[in-house]
């Protein structure tokens, strides 16, 4: 069923600094897309279904960026080491597990679980080298008819023995996995996933850059997180300019449309490259935090045009929800603030929640609003719960509040592409 009507609280936000509240309306889906909120249901709209949902709040769908599927087993430990250390001593013994697909399997069940009961409507996924396992979770996604884009993870240099392949045999274990993606499923599409600059030699990154220009598929990978990874760069590519410039030589920067997790330290010529190219910021505060990474300015990036959305890193971050993401992007530009330059004033809510779904979700298609001809993708939220003696909240305010406070609350309905999946 892709035609039907939602009776909630409505909220979504068309700009990042103007939110559309309606509450007791009814939203129109007609063919998976949307035709607009009513006070009440218009004649010829009259012979759809209803979905009964007053007194319940009705929002866009929120999306992930950046999530590692692989780490999903260890979110919540070992945040007192930095980055690199971080990833020699627990990830990349974590992520070796998933040569084993029974392993794998038993993992990415959980992962894909949770996924499917919160309020992400799609996301992009990091896996691991492995592509059977890799495919394992595309199917399990799949099955769940959740519009994913899910990359098979190339390492050929600077890791552990466990994790690094050949470079022909990554090159052609891709294509393989592009391949079979392609041929095999519906909803979920493949992402062409150098782990980071450091782990993937010149001649890989170059053969990834070829195979998504002529594959036409996006590209996603990591930007400045870390201080430290940021001076390793540097040393293994001493004629780049920086960071970014170093991708953009590989052809991995600008050729297609590309995500670039967290662009902490992104400055001066970086930023420019970034803004002359086809790039999302995936800005993933709760990482961020963890591993001592610093603190992202993101008002100068939303104020300056870039596309900027969120991710939940998981497991540098430690919770797949990306309401957590959007609140915590508020809390860590409030510090930017007071602590590093007051010229750059906190984020808001409605800023955030903008970053969450419209911005985000335009790495999709047209999603995440609720304006007329958007694709529909909907989550409906049950705040009654929330026990309190304030009566007279507006909806904004109480998606604010659910925002901060959902962790225990489920999502009563979950819609995608004008498919309801719950």
């Amino acid at each position: 069923m892709s035609s039907f009507i939602i009776h909630g609280d409505v909220f979504y936000t068309p700009e990042k600094d103007r939110s559309v509240s309606r509450a007791d309306s009814y939203l129109v889906v007609a063919d998976g897309r949307i035709e607009g909120c009513f006070d009440s249901i218009p004649d010829k709209y009259s012979s759809l279904s209803l979905l009964e949902c007053g007194g319940k709040l009705v929002i866009p769908a929120l999306y992930d960026l950046h999530v590692h599927a692989s780490q999903y087993q260890f979110r919540g430990l070992w945040m007192d080491e930095e980055l690199l250390s971080w990833l020699n001593n627990h990830t990349f013994p974590e992520e070796a597990k998933y040569k084993d697909t029974e392993y794998a399997e038993k993992a990415y069940e959980i992962f894909t679980r949770d996924l499917y009961t919160s309020a992400t409507g799609r996301a992009c996924i990091f896996a691991t080298i492995h592509r059977s396992a890799t495919l394992l979770l595309c199917g399990m996604l799949e099955k769940l008819s959740m519009p994913c884009f899910v990359g098979k993870v190339n390492m050929d240099r600077n890791s552990p023995d466990m994790l690094v392949e050949d470079t022909d045999e990554s090159i052609n274990e891709t294509l393989a996995y592009v391949d079979e993606v392609k041929r095999r499923f519906t909803y979920v599409k493949p992402i062409i996933t150098p782990r980071f600059l450091p782990s993937c030699s010149d001649r890989l990154s170059r053969s990834l850059a070829a195979i998504a220009l002529r594959e036409e598929l996006p590209v996603q990978s990591h930007l400045s997180e870390n201080l430290s990874e940021i001076e390793w760069v540097a040393s293994l590519s001493p004629d780049s300019e920086n960071y970014a410039d170093a991708y953009r030589r590989l052809g991995l920067l600008g050729s297609r449309k590309t995500i670039m997790a967290h662009c902490v330290h992104s400055f001066g010529r970086e930023e420019e490259l970034l803004k002359n190219s086809n790039v999302y910021i995936a800005h993933c505060p709760d990482s961020n935090t963890n591993l001592s990474s610093g603190i992202m300015p993101v008002r100068y990036f939303l104020d300056n045009g870039y596309k900027t959305g969120l991710g939940s890193d998981v497991a540098g971050g430690v919770s797949l929800s990306i309401f957590r993401a959007v609140t915590d992007a508020v809390r860590c530009s409030k510090l930017y603030y007071r602590l590093v330059d007051s010229s750059f004033r906190a984020l808001s809510f409605n800023e955030a929640f903008y970053m969450a779904t419209k911005l985000g979700g335009s790495f999709f298609g047209r999603l995440g609003s609720f304006e007329e001809g958007y694709e529909a993708d909907v989550v409906v939220l049950d705040d009654s719960s929330i026990s309190s003696a304030v009566q007279d909240l507006s909806v904004a305010e109480r998606v604010e509040r659910y925002a901060y406070l959902e962790s225990s609350k489920p999502v009563v309905h979950k819609i995608v592409g004008g498919k309801i999946l719950f």
